[in-house]
């Protein structure tokens, strides 16, 4: 996979170098291209940024430098022999960035991205690209960071680790929170390795007797236990079919009961409770 990320903060991008992202970069999995913005502006200022049409506070970013930076990013890749590229935009005002949108995204060979900064980038560069290539206009969280520098350290580790090769066990991400499959719309439960005593917290007896069936059903179960708790919205819009018997048990257990339309949803004793 080709990453190109075009920023005023190129140091910003340094995290790159290190831990799994850089030992791909190193193997060469990862091929990382960082470009530095100003480089692409014609007054001795610099200047990225303007005021912004119709009035109001802070500054929008200018279309110029960042057309003239995604034009040679892209001729770069091009000329390297890239093909597919996607345009990825960190703003808080895009769709959420969830691990169906990571997956998605590690099946694409070559991903530019196009971090902000002030209240944002012209929209005219977004419409522009979005006529040459798929666009992801992409939110970490519902909250403003100063930058989308962070937001690409997060989605480039989210994507990085569903590589081929990128993990030292490749089922390693099949249990994770929200994985397709059996853990989509579910948080992964506790888990715990050796000493089996520390401080006199033990673990629990079922990860100890090497039944795969009971340690599967416990870590689903706590699974459960931990989404109910931390995020009931997941519960209330997963399709009901996804439950099996043991789980609408345990949903109960919880407090939680099916509805007319067969979702799930906190029963009103739990509520009151």
């Amino acid at each position: 996979m080709r990453l190109d990320v075009v920023t005023i903060f190129p140091e910003y991008l340094e995290p790159l170098n290190v831990s799994l992202v850089g030992k791909a970069r190193a193997r060469g999995q990862l091929d990382v291209h960082v470009h530095d913005l100003r480089e692409w502006t014609y007054d001795r200022h610099n200047t990225v940024d303007d005021t912004p049409y119709g009035g109001g506070p802070g500054m929008v970013m200018k279309t110029g430098p960042w057309g003239a930076a995604l034009d040679e990013a892209l001729a770069s890749g091009y000329e390297t022999g890239a093909h597919g590229p996607v345009l990825v935009v960190p703003t808080p005002s895009g769709r959420p960035f969830t691990q169906e949108v990571a997956v998605e995204l590690s099946e694409r060979p070559w991903l530019v991205f196009a971090p902000a900064r002030y209240e944002g980038i012209d929209r005219r560069v977004i419409d522009e690209y979005a006529t040459r290539m798929p666009v992801y206009e992409v939110s970490i969280g519902d909250y403003v960071l100063a930058g989308g520098e962070a937001a690409v350290l997060v989605i480039t580790e989210a994507v990085a680790r569903l590589l081929p090769g990128v993990l030292g066990n490749a089922e390693s991400h099949r249990d994770d929170s929200f994985a397709p499959g059996a853990m989509a719309n579910l948080l992964e439960g506790p888990v715990y390795t050796k000493p089996p005593e520390w401080r006199g917290r033990d673990i629990p007896d079922v990860l100890l007797n090497g039944h795969h069936g009971k340690i599967a059903r416990w870590r689903r179960d706590e699974a459960l236990r931990r989404t109910t708790a931390n995020r009931p919205d997941l519960i209330e819009r997963c399709d009901p079919a996804a439950f099996d018997k043991h789980d609408r048990q345990m949903l109960s257990i919880l407090g939680w009961q099916p509805g007319a339309d067969g979702r799930f949803g906190r029963s009103p004793e739990a509520v009151e409770e």
